[in-house]
């Protein structure tokens, strides 16, 4: 399992989610991605593309203006 980092700042929807999902195609099952997104809608579109896509979400936090989404990639990638 390996740890990586997405920066998904200033970008509108749907950019954020299709970045994700570019990046974790790129990953292995158990591999842990943290997007940090400026985005609000990310808190709700980043886990709803994980429920879809076999993904597990681990954590949401919020740091001022900035959110940051760590996501453990399934087997679905």
């Amino acid at each position: 399992m390996a740890n990586f980092q997405l920066d998904a700042r200033r970008l509108l929807c749907p950019m954020p989610v299709i970045r994700t999902q570019d990046r974790v195609a790129e990953l292995r099952t158990g591999d842990e991605l943290t997007i940090t997104c400026t985005d609000p809608g990310a808190a709700q579109d980043i886990p709803a593309w994980c429920r879809l896509n076999g993904h597990t979400v681990l954590s949401i936090e919020h740091d001022g203006d900035e959110l940051m989404i760590t996501v453990q990639v399934g087997t679905e990638s």
